[in-house]
């Protein structure tokens, strides 16, 4: 039963929970948190915050989400002081978890500001629920008012009762355009705020915008007396971050100097005039044990109680800590008895403990890197073991937690290979050589990760007690080395005893880390596939590729869908290859890893197949580009697959443009491995057969390919073509009778064979037979847009083409479509592809809007992703639709119904 909450109490009646004047708990109603927060005389007024928040009058949902001491609450506060209707204000507070106590307070808050609900309502009886009848009452009530009420709860992060957030929603939905709720978190609301940003019903303001400019702070400066032209306050917000309670401190600070922007300068300085400020105001009022805390945890971004007091060695840090957060000295609660110092004070006590305990530092950061190795947070353990300048502790803490593997990843590789690059060369043991293998791997020097694996494993040998950690990290290290120097058979030793050793390692640190065996798998199939072994190396790639390890695992699986296209690439499947491709870039880009020539980063395999598809689709601009965008890649020098196919690549487009000399010396990858790979040597002897060919040399041609076999079948192909130019039909026909279509080879084989049959019955006289292979070779290459085998074919096919039907094949991709009469002339032999109906999804939604005049950057808004996902989405268009241009694009789109 609910009570009427409009008028007091009368004479005799309870005041229990749920009564008039009090909350379901009993209490009485405290005002200070239904009351508008008091703006101090110094606060500054930014209309440009202002003008955004008036938005929040046309909007049914509001957030301001910052950091503690950004300004959201005076923001808010100044703000609502200025509307002509009221405004309903809660400050939320812990027991606003409780839905009956939450509800309770909102409903006093409208009573507060005028605004009351009819007594038809009710009020909460019991803390811990809320009757449904209530909130679909309160609901109906907004909703019929004339005039919206604005509601604004403060400190809205309390709140953290997904029950709570569920009936907020349900009342802000049904209570129409009655009600403006403006949320001020720190934390983002449980609520579905992408609902109302689709529905253009959420205004948002975030931290960035929060953030003091230059000129603003130049304002709020005079406000405290201080008057500095805006390029000497640009170097405080630089300082601040534009953070309000940090500017406020330095301005408090600046104004007892009497050069304001001298003392901007100084304040770079250990010994400023902040410094003594701070020191004499906070430090030195506090006793002496409490300064001796906050001079050891000023070594710590953030601390607990306990870690406190291992640096202390005493047992008491728990009180101090809350006590100084009560009395606002600078300590901040970060939640979960985590605390963090202000950031200009930490700095401030670190220079003063450097004089006050001279030598204290590195043992603090020693006993810290214990405390956090023991409680499971390794990159804080990383960055105070090196602090400490205990390498061998940093490195086999990094080890022992099976995370070396994250200097390889792209999310973290800058970080450590930057926090050991100050390693000290004399450190010894497992741990430190592993770590300098690593680094040296990441940089592709093969040779001096070599020499540190083996001292790494002379170490580990003479270690009974070595862990698995260790050993398995050493073996994936193993696997690298053997991908680059192309050694499948130590790939292979590696491989097996990694997969040994995984039964020794404890799960939960393999569950911690998928990137270790993610990057071993990617590893060993490399090796395989430069051994020819594609179907073995397939099976090790597709479970790398269907890995699901989020961020850690996307380079691994970029490189291991690039290796996939590959393999479909040299099998003659173009368009696998090339979806395969873009997959792994899709991939890279939805987690933005780091960026390309930097430790960790993607190794190009899938730009260049896609390199390569663009050759064989004689899209030769796309072609150099994609080479050209891989060019400072250290794999593409030194990785075997990736240096080999950057080389073939860019011989067969040099091929195709007219130089075959340049063709021969840029097949040659210059990559000293330790087995050959069977393909790779194909490959480069084609380009020399090809190049022979040019010239006029068919024998020679001929003979480059003479010891390549039917299990090669791209090479095999080529090879028949190289012996029908020199005039031996015969054997080019029976070289391609032998090849090996167990694997199933795709169009751009086929295609190419079919051809070199059509030639050889065209030979022989045989034009039937010739122009019913064309016809097969037109159905497979148009799916595929393969236009390069008819543009190597031109001197004997040409005729074929310009007869009907096949004619009418080629039409529209391959050669223009027959000319009518009356007719303009064409401009553009190359008409667009016929492969519009591949465009998937996502690329079809970019295309639409791309028609709808949205730029790149409109579009990435309105799909909700990245201004470079929207970019490889259009590469990808564009090469579909065989167009250069956003209009040619739109236009192409238009004559196939698109959009």
């Amino acid at each position: 039963m609910h009570e009427d909450a409009a008028g007091p109490a009368g004479p005799g009646e309870p005041r229990g929970p749920g009564g008039p004047g009090v909350d379901p708990l009993g209490d009485s109603f405290l005002r200070t948190r239904i009351a508008l927060p008091t703006r101090p005389a110094v606060y500054l007024r930014r209309q440009r915050l202002d003008r955004h928040l008036d938005e929040a009058l046309r909007t049914r949902l509001t957030l301001i989400n910052g950091a503690a001491g950004a300004g959201k609450t005076l923001l808010a506060a100044d703000w609502a002081a200025g509307l002509p209707q009221p405004v309903a204000w809660l400050t939320a507070e812990d027991e606003d978890r409780q839905p009956g106590v939450f509800w309770a307070y909102v409903l006093e808050a409208l009573r507060a500001c005028g605004a009351p609900v009819s007594g038809a309502v009710g009020v909460p009886t019991e803390a811990a629920r809320v009757d449904r009848k209530l909130l679909a009452a309160l609901a109906a009530d907004l909703d019929a008012r004339e005039q919206p009420v604005t509601v604004v709860i403060d400190e809205f992060d309390r709140v953290t009762t997904p029950e709570v957030a569920e009936q907020l929603e349900f009342v802000l939905h049904h209570a129409g355009q009655g009600m403006r709720l403006v949320l001020v978190t720190r934390t983002e609301p449980l609520l579905p705020l992408h609902r109302y940003r689709a529905a253009g019903e959420l205004t948002e303001l975030r931290g960035a915008e929060l953030a003091f400019t230059p000129e603003e702070a130049v304002s709020l400066l005079e406000l405290h007396g201080l008057c500095l032209p805006v390029d000497a306050a640009r170097g405080l917000v630089d300082r601040t971050r534009g953070w309000a309670a940090g500017l406020c401190l330095c301005a408090l600070a600046a104004r007892e100097s009497t050069a304001p922007e001298l003392y901007l300068k100084e304040f770079e300085a250990d010994r400023s005039a902040v410094a003594d400020f701070l020191l004499a105001e906070v430090l030195k009022r506090q006793p002496e044990e409490t300064q001796d805390l906050l001079l050891r945890v000023s070594v710590l971004q953030r601390f607990s109680p306990a870690l406190a007091n291992a640096l202390t060695g005493r047992t008491d840090a728990e009180p101090l800590l809350v006590e100084l957060h009560r009395a606002n000295a600078f300590v901040e609660d970060l939640g979960h008895s985590w605390y963090r110092l202000h950031p200009l004070f930490g700095e401030i006590l670190r220079a003063h403990l450097r004089v006050r305990l001279p030598g204290l530092e590195p043992e603090l950061h020693r006993r810290a890197a214990l405390w956090l190795r023991r409680s499971g947070s390794l990159p804080e353990t990383l960055a105070h073991g090196a602090a400490s300048g205990d390498w061998g502790f940093t490195a086999g803490a990094l080890v022992d937690d099976l995370a070396i593997g994250q200097l390889f990843t792209g999310l973290r590789s800058g970080d450590l290979d930057q926090l050991f690059s100050g390693m000290d060369p004399e450190a010894t043991g497992p741990g430190p050589e592993l770590v300098r293998a690593a680094r040296d791997l990441s940089r592709c020097d093969v040779e001096r990760a070599l020499s540190h694996l083996r001292r790494a494993e002379e170490h580990l040998g003479a270690d009974p007690h070595a862990g698995a950690a260790a050993q398995l990290s050493c073996a994936v290290l193993e696997a690298l080395a053997a991908r680059l120097t192309g050694s499948p058979e130590q790939a292979e030793e590696a491989a097996q005893a990694a997969a040994r050793l995984r039964r020794e390692v404890p799960e939960h640190l393999l569950d911690r880390h998928p990137e270790l065996h993610a990057l071993l798998m990617t590893h060993l199939g490399s090796t395989r596939l430069w051994a020819g072994r594609f179907e073995d190396a397939r099976a090790v790639l597709t479970t790398v590729a269907g890995t699901h390890g989020g961020p850690s695992t996307v380079l691994p699986r970029e490189a291991s869908l690039g290796h996939l296209a590959l393999i479909d690439y040299l099998n003659g499947w173009i368009d696998r290859a090339e979806r395969k491709a873009l997959a792994g870039a899709s991939e890279a880009e939805r987690f933005r890893v780091a960026e390309p020539g930097v430790s960790g980063a993607g190794t190009g395999i899938g730009l260049l197949v896609l390199a390569a598809v663009a050759v064989d689709r004689d899209e030769l601009s796309q072609a150099q580009s994609l080479l050209d965008e891989t060019a400072q890649l250290p794999s593409a020098t030194h990785d075997p697959v990736i240096a080999a196919v950057r080389a073939v690549t860019a011989a067969r487009l040099l091929l195709v443009q007219g130089h075959a000399r340049a063709a021969v010396e840029a097949a040659d990858p210059g990559v000293r491995t330790v087995a050959a790979s069977p393909w790779a040597a194909g490959q480069e002897a084609l380009v020399a057969s090809a190049a022979h060919l040019a010239e006029g040399r068919h024998r020679m041609a001929a003979e480059v390919l003479q010891d390549v076999s039917g299990d090669q079948p791209a090479c095999a192909v080529e090879a028949a073509r190289m012996l029908l130019a020199a005039g031996r039909p015969e054997e080019a026909v029976g070289l391609l009778d032998s090849i090996d279509t167990a694997g199933r080879i795709g169009p751009a084989v086929t295609v190419r064979a079919a051809l070199v049959r059509a030639q050889a019955a065209l030979g022989a006289g045989d034009e039937a037979t010739a122009r019913r292979l064309v016809e097969q070779a037109l159905l497979g290459a148009r799916r595929e847009r393969l236009r390069r085998p008819f543009l190597d074919a031109r001197p004997w096919i040409r005729p074929l083409l310009s007869t009907a039907p096949l004619q009418e094949l080629a039409a529209d991709w391959l050669t223009p479509a027959p000319s009518r009469p009356g007719d303009p002339a064409t401009v553009d032999a190359r008409p667009a592809a016929l492969v519009a109906e591949e465009l998937s999804g996502r690329e079809r939604d970019v295309l639409e809007r791309l028609a709808r005049m949205m730029s790149t950057e409109e579009i990435a808004a309105d799909l909700y992703v990245s201004v470079n996902t929207v970019k490889t989405h259009l590469k990808s268009v564009y090469r579909k639709l065989g167009v250069n241009r956003r209009n040619e694009a739109v236009r192409r789109a238009r004559e196939l119904g698109l959009v």
